[in-house]
């Protein structure tokens, strides 16, 4: 049976309520596949990517709080132009980790016995920082709505289309 990385023991810890350790873990993004991207337009943390959590967990009443860094890598397509893009993921995490957590306590993960999944926390803290719609540049120009040229590479010999809706208008701009 594979340990899971992500699983921490605080047993010691939570004896000192106020103590706090240093931790740094990392494993597998989505070891199950249950998080691959449902379109070819959603951006992903590529298969078998290594997340790390690296921060520090605090002794609290009844658990522990978990703050840090998670960093990863993250794919995807340019929403404008269709060419692959990437990059860091670097988030910070402040989050807690109690005993007793209810389906109704979304401000929490759970902790059980003394044993903190921080599997979760990585997991979340990535999908949410993923971004919704990459582009490989702030002025990616896209592509030709006619021709299909990357418009980045230069311009195409396509002319504008005409719209119907204002032709009748062009037959005036053309008498003079």
């Amino acid at each position: 049976m594979a340990i899971d990385p992500f699983m921490v023991g605080v047993a010691r810890l939570r004896r000192q309520p106020g103590a706090s350790i240093h931790c740094a873990v990392e494993g597998i993004f989505d070891p199950t596949g249950e998080l691959d991207p449902t379109s070819p337009g959603e951006s992903y943390v590529p298969e078998g990517e290594i997340v790390r959590f690296d921060g520090t967990l605090e002794a609290i009443s009844g658990g522990v709080v978990a703050t840090g860094h998670v960093t990863g890598r993250w794919r995807g397509q340019c929403r404008r132009c269709a060419t692959a893009v990437g990059g860091p993921i670097d988030v910070i995490v402040k989050e807690r980790c109690i005993e007793g957590v209810t389906s109704e306590d979304d401000e929490a993960y759970p902790l059980e016995g003394d044993l903190v999944d921080l599997g979760p926390v990585v997991r979340d803290a990535i999908v949410l920082e993923l971004p919704l719609a990459p582009l490989c540049k702030e002025d990616c120009q896209g592509l030709c709505a006619s021709c299909g040229a990357d418009l980045n590479a230069g311009a195409c010999d396509c002319e504008a289309p005409i719209d119907p809706r204002w032709a009748t208008l062009d037959a005036l701009r053309d008498q003079d």
